[in-house]
């Protein structure tokens, strides 16, 4: 009887986890635009809800499984956040201000393929370096430690985009390209051929 309350307790816990892990998913998808994936998602979601419910409307009388079924949906929550972390769907804008414009940040930063723009500003104690930076969001730790290596003071805000539309630097990311030297060498080596051909019929 002991091992069946149990075993009971378990599936229910584990049932839980994993719906809840799943709505966390389909709701982040959905925000994300991925439409078509969240619904594909919300179908195993739904029928493993079901189940769980079921087991716990059947049993109302055993407060274990009630128990069970909180600490899972709450255990579920935590697992759909680290699921959506290792995910990184999307992109993330970060603006730098480097209190020193001398330093070749621009450059750096284009060098390691991510895409800038920049523009020199003035703040209260002198011009400053503004930058926007934007990035998959999978590679956002590593451009956080590549800004403070080149500037430990720099300061930083990020915040994720809602529409992205148009750019040369974009379409590098969607073909794979950031973080990739050799495809973007060779990318960059098209389009400045491609570049100087134009030149080459106007003048003509």
């Amino acid at each position: 009887m002991l091992s069946n309350a149990i075993v009971m307790v378990v599936i229910i816990l584990v049932i839980n986890i994993v719906y809840v892990s799943l709505s966390t998913v389909r709701m982040i998808l959905t925000l994300k635009g991925r439409r078509y994936i969240a619904a594909f998602v919300s179908m195993f979601e739904i029928v493993i809800y079901v189940l769980g419910l079921g087991l716990v409307l059947d049993n109302l009388n055993e407060i274990q499984n009630l128990i069970a079924y909180a600490i899972g949906f709450g255990i579920g929550v935590i697992c759909g956040s680290m699921i959506e972390e290792k995910l990184a769907l999307g992109y993330i804008t970060v603006n730098v201000i480097s209190s020193n414009p001398d330093i070749a940040f621009t450059k750096q930063l284009r060098d390691k393929g991510y895409g800038v723009t920049s523009w020199f500003a003035y703040g209260m104690e002198g011009d400053r370096l503004s930058m926007q930076i934007l990035t998959p969001r999978k590679y956002e730790l590593k451009l956080y430690e590549t800004i403070k290596q080149i500037d430990p003071k720099a300061f930083i805000i990020a915040y994720e985009p809602k529409q992205i539309h148009g750019g040369f630097w974009v379409k590098q990311v969607r073909k794979g390209r950031l973080m990739n030297p050799k495809k973007r060498t060779e990318e960059e080596r098209k389009h400045q051929q491609v570049k100087a051909d134009d030149q080459g019929e106007l003048h003509k």
